[in-house]
């Protein structure tokens, strides 16, 4: 089971497309997973043929492929409530009028299913915001009705864009995250129930954002594997020294002081054994996609370290059991 190998361009989105795929090449990926933000520009790909030929195009010089387009920020955009945070993810005219970012990255999904389809790409990833999640901590006391209503709304929101996806042949898989309206086990069950367990809506699987909750993602990973569309390689180290917690005291990323910091992949808590075998016995056949984020490596040590670490672990499932030669005949 040769399972791609790919890196999310979300954290290289200073590079160029050119760059990224001889950077990505040169680091042993097969493929990528382009950030929205990055290296295309979603309305282009949905509406011009040429620019999505160069795009392919560039792709193919360097023998690499696309099995997922990423569409977290705009897709935020749909269904948090504003601050001036998600100013930075819009266009800077839009800044501080919050409907109209709204409407930009509703617009922005629905490039996303079109330009998807016109790469001939099944997956658009990406979050879906929330309305609640500032509701987590009960105080002030959050109802059950309050809850009901962020889930009602992010249906609201988020079923004409899956209408287009539906028109596009193309599957929307949500990073389970805080912030998002699914961050853990059971906000997630709860998603997909609101939505009917409709096709369209599923899983992009990353470990590194269960693993500091406390949650096995093996475990997560068994019971939603008919639902997971695409794989998150990506590691996170809990510290918990008795000083700091896991809420992490408004600490910047990767200062030690944190109760755990992502790291590249390999160097934390996340059991990726115990992943793959998962995904062997539920036969995901898609691609492993790196998403790089370490504030203390170097960014193309640590990425080639990590592309090499993914295909050590790529193993394939047995097709024998290991006591049948133990047999007689």
């Amino acid at each position: 089971m040769a399972r791609p190998v790919t890196i999310f361009t979300g954290q290289w989105a200073d590079l160029g497309l050119e760059e990224m795929c001889r950077t990505a090449k040169d680091m042993g990926y097969d493929g990528l997973e382009i950030a929205s933000w990055g290296q295309i520009d979603l309305q282009k790909a949905a509406e011009d043929p040429e620019y999505v030929k160069n795009l392919k195009g560039t792709l193919e010089k360097y023998g690499l492929g696309c099995w997922a387009i990423g569409a977290h920020l705009p897709g935020q955009c749909v269904g948090d409530v504003w601050d001036p945070r998600l100013d930075g993810f819009a266009p800077p005219e839009l800044a501080g009028k919050p409907e109209e970012i709204r409407a930009w990255g509703i617009q922005q999904l629905k490039y996303a299913a079109m330009a998807a389809k016109a790469m001939g790409v099944k997956v658009v990833t990406g979050f879906m915001g929330s309305p609640i999640w500032k509701m987590w901590y009960s105080f002030p006391q959050t109802t059950e009705e309050m809850v009901e209503a962020g889930f009602k709304q992010i249906k609201e929101l988020w079923t004409p864009i899956f209408d287009v996806f539906d028109q596009c042949g193309v599957k929307f898989a949500l990073e389970v995250h805080p912030t998002e309206i699914a961050f853990d086990y059971y906000s997630t069950q709860k998603l997909l129930e609101v939505f009917e367990y409709r096709e369209t809506l599923g899983i992009n699987f990353d470990p590194s954002h269960l693993i500091w909750q406390g949650m096995d993602p093996a475990m997560f990973l068994y019971d939603f594997a008919s639902r997971v569309y695409h794989v998150h390689i990506k590691d996170a180290a809990v510290n918990l020294n008795g000083r700091n917690g896991i809420l992490g005291s408004h600490i910047t990323f990767g200062d030690p002081r944190r109760g755990w910091n992502f790291v590249s992949p390999g160097h934390g808590d996340v059991d990726f054994d115990k992943i793959i075998r998962v995904l062997n016995v539920k036969g995901y056949e898609g691609p492993l996609s790196i998403e790089w984020e370490d504030s203390g490596m170097d960014r193309i040590f640590g990425g080639t370290e990590a592309c090499a670490f993914t295909k050590k672990i790529n193993f394939s499932p047995s097709d024998i059991a290991f006591d049948d030669a133990l047999k007689t005949k």
